[in-house]
């Protein structure tokens, strides 16, 4: 069932139209569509609009005159039509407009053209029409809750299908909460970690991708080193130039030449004391005594004995210039030493505050090899600075040089190491950026893996392949249920396409004409074409009138023969017992009061009352149409009230157009409610005679009450007294013998009425008393014909008023 027409947009006189925003009721409450809805209209405002809305669903296809429209119908099952769905909706309606007429009956715009054949099911055809039983059987019934068969199964496997989709989808959809959480969620998200993780704008898309790279077999994850490593990488800040270090040159191997020419340079033994020659520490001691002695004291200040000339001369020629030069010779060379010693101690100090973190654990096991290279060049050092002293402690006699390890390419390799790592700390400047992006790349693959491990990744993979597989199946056994019953329906069509019988369309046209309309002169007869082969004929409809092809037919001849062709059509192969819904759009052009009649009850008698239909709309601009249609009534069988009768739900709307644009409206109660204005101006005269406390909601009951009254009794009296009795009198014959009545409303008719004589009345209030009194005795009075009374209490939606005795 149609519920509403969602909105229109830019199609014909509908520019912006919305249903919930323009149809509702009295108390505000949107308005929708129910079993029989009556639309009035004028000319133009946009009835035919709607019904090819309504044929495009039938159609399949809206004009492409319209430019780019828009449009949305919304069913009572939820579902939407739109006009991009008209070629995969799955609703059935049957629309009567322009349209229609013109497609199906072409010999209206050319006479030389036929009517549109259709068929109905032909006689004699038991086998057929068994085995079509047969396979309706197997299909069963697709009443909604009722299915029976196929249709069963198609249910169950829709049923099926739609829980293994929700399973699928739920499941689907989890994860894809969790990897969007973790995505861009605030508290969570790698999207708000850029500082640690590099990308701001990272999206669900992008984790995808890195859950792949993370997958492959060849993925290792940082170790807890490497984390910190990286993690103290992406705090680093460019550093300033490191101080450039050029290493000393080292001296060692001729240290070494010096030290062992000095060790090994033998003394000249002539004049030598040999008692001194052999005690070197006597020697020394002698020696040393000499400077302190010489020009200072005449006596040896150790025994007091006089130092004699021949002594100091034994002395000095013991102690010659050779030896001398020798111990001279061995303290610069000791003091060369301790200046190489020096300069290896201070050649290198490394700080690592200077160097990126990157390079400390090289630059931590470079400092440890250079203080062992040190220490090891220094030990050689003091190895050559031991043998010196021990020569210079013994001048004399010549020593046994021993050679040390010289530790000078150790030391020069670690100075180049450290030359090296300071370029590579120089070059790493200019690309810092790359390599704390790489950095945070590579922390957000580990964080990446491991949320994967919280999530179990894997396992919701495997159990969403599961249930997308059980998915698949349900569908592809939805399908072969589908297919089978399209199937069993073609062979069905098909069967029923062997006992398609065409006249039969046309006597049923013929029986509308005749039984409804009495139309005896027109007639539609079913023709054959003649073809190459059996298959080849086709049958065509063609107006016949005096036995020969009707031409030249009136606009009400074709008016009739449309409709009733229309509803004849309802009982064509393709429709009959179908319940589709129907859309009928002004049937009464240029028809005369009688057809206009007929027309309602030819609608009545074979839609309504046979409950042809699941919905019905008529639309029209005739008043008098839309008098009859109110009087549509109808029941059908409810089944889920155990096959108890219920009414079809009726109601009504105006097509309203205002200026260039149209819009839809709930029908106001002056259309609604009242049949014709003689209803109207009984209810106004009713209401009036039964207020019990006049308010401003009802006083206009009052000011309107001898204007309502005297239209009132013209068309009531006329009726009644169709001669030429004046008014007076036909106002006394209407009281009888109570003439105060007659004499109080001929008053007020003509005083309150139309001001006659007595302007003053019209500048004072109405008298509210008088005016109630009044219409207290018309009711009264009307009473009296207990039938006509209760008819027009019923005709208003009054409570028929029963009188006690």
């Amino acid at each position: 069932m149609l519920k509403k027409i969602q909105h229109i947009k830019k199609l014909g006189v509908f520019d912006d139209f919305s249903w919930d925003s323009e149809v509702k009721n009295k108390g505000g409450a949107v308005q929708n569509f129910v079993d029989i809805n009556i639309i009035y209209g004028r000319n133009y405002s946009g009835k035919t609009t709607l019904s090819r809305i309504a044929r495009a669903l039938e159609t399949r296809t809206l004009s492409d005159k319209y430019g780019a429209p828009s449009f949305q119908l919304k069913f009572a099952d939820n579902s939407d039509v739109t006009l991009a769905a008209l070629t995969t909706h799955d609703k059935n309606i049957r629309v009567f407009n322009e349209d229609f007429i013109r497609d199906n009956l072409r010999f209206i715009t050319n006479p030389d053209d036929s009517i549109e054949p259709f068929a109905i099911l032909g006689d004699d055809n038991n086998k057929i029409e068994k085995e079509i039983e047969a396979l309706e059987e197997e299909l069963g019934s697709s009443i909604e809750g009722q299915e029976t068969g196929l249709f069963a199964d198609k249910k169950q496997a829709a049923v099926a299908y739609s829980n293994a989709f929700a399973s699928h989808k739920q499941s689907n959809e989890s994860l894809e909460k969790q990897l969007g959480d973790k995505a861009t969620n605030k508290d969570i998200g790698i999207k708000y970690k850029p500082e640690r993780f590099g990308d701001q704008n990272y999206t669900i898309t992008k984790l995808k991708a890195d859950i792949t790279t993370v997958s492959s077999p060849d993925f290792q994850p940082l170790t807890s080193e490497q984390v910190s490593e990286h993690e103290k990488l992406i705090d680093e800040k460019v550093l300033p130039a490191i101080p450039k270090f050029s290493s000393p040159q080292l001296s060692f191997l001729s240290l070494a030449l010096e030290v062992e020419t000095l060790v090994t340079k033998p003394i000249s033994e002539s004049d030598k004391i040999q008692a001194l020659v052999k005690d070197a520490v006597l020697n020394r001691w002698v020696n040393e005594g000499r400077s302190h002695h010489r020009n200072k004291h005449e006596k040896c200040a150790f025994c007091d004995n006089e130092i004699s000339t021949e002594r100091w001369a034994e002395l000095d020629k013991h102690f010659d210039e050779e030896s001398e030069q020798l111990e001279k010779s061995i303290d610069a060379l000791l003091a060369k030493i301790e200046t190489e010693n020096q300069t290896i101690q201070s050649a290198l100090t490394i700080d690592q505050s200077a160097f990126y973190s990157k390079f400390h654990s090289q630059l931590t096991a470079l400092n440890l090899r250079l203080k062992a290279a040190t220490k090891d060049y220094q030990l050689a050092l003091g190895n050559l600075t031991k043998q010196l002293k021990a020569r210079k402690g013994d001048i004399l006699n010549v020593k046994d040089y021993e050679n040390p390890a010289d530790c000078t390419a150790k030391l020069t390799q670690i100075w180049q190491d450290y030359s090296d790592l300071c370029a590579q700390s120089e070059l790493f400047s200019s690309s810092l950026a790359d390599e704390q992006t790489k950095a945070k790349a590579d922390l957000r693959l580990k964080e990446v893996a491991e949320y994967l491990l919280t999530i179990d990744y894997q396992a919701q993979l495997n159990s969403i392949e599961t249930l997308r597989q059980k998915r698949d199946e349900a569908q592809q056994a939805q399908a072969i249920i589908n297919t089978n019953i399209t199937q069993k329906q073609a062979q069905v069509t098909a069967k029923k396409r062997e006992l398609n019988d065409e006249e039969k369309g046309a006597k049923k046209v013929n029986e509308y004409l005749n039984n409804f309309f009495g139309h005896q002169f027109l007639t539609l007869e079913a023709k054959k074409d003649e073809g190459p082969t059996q298959e080849a004929k086709r049958i065509r409809f063609e107006v016949i009138r005096d036995g020969k092809k009707a031409y030249h037919l009136s606009e009400g001849e074709c008016s009739l023969l449309a409709f009733c062709y229309f509803l004849a059509k309802l009982d064509d192969v393709a429709t009959k017992d179908s319940n589709p819904i129907i859309w009928i759009d002004d049937p009464i052009s240029s028809l005369d009061g009688n057809h206009i009649f007929f027309i309602y009850s030819l609608l009545n008698a074979e839609v309504v009352e046979k409950g042809k239909f699941a919905q019905l709309f008529v639309s029209t601009h005739n008043l008098d149409f839309l008098k009859y249609l109110r009087m549509l009534n109808g029941k059908y069988i409810d089944p889920a009230g155990s096959g108890k009768l219920k009414s079809y739900q009726k109601d009504f709307f105006v097509v309203i157009r205002q200026g260039k644009f149209s819009t839809i409206q709930s029908m106001p109660d002056y259309l609604k409610k009242y049949i014709t204005e003689f209803n109207y101006l009984f209810h106004q005269i009713y209401k009036c005679a039964n207020v019990e406390s006049v308010n401003d909601a009802n006083f206009n009951s009052f000011y309107n009450f001898a204007n309502n009254a005297r239209k009132f009794f013209e068309i009531y009296l006329y009726y009644k007294y169709p001669d030429q009795t004046s008014d007076e009198d036909k106002l006394k014959l209407f009281f009888g013998d109570e003439k105060i009545p007659a004499v109080l409303v001929d008053r007020i008719n003509n005083e309150f009425s139309h001001l006659k004589g007595c302007f003053e009345s019209g500048s004072i209030p109405i008298d509210v008393p008088e005016m109630q009194t009044a219409a207290r005795q018309i009711i009264d009075r009307l009473k009296q014909d207990n039938e006509q009374f209760s008819s027009l209490m019923r005709s208003v939606g009054e409570a028929v008023e029963v009188e006690t005795v």
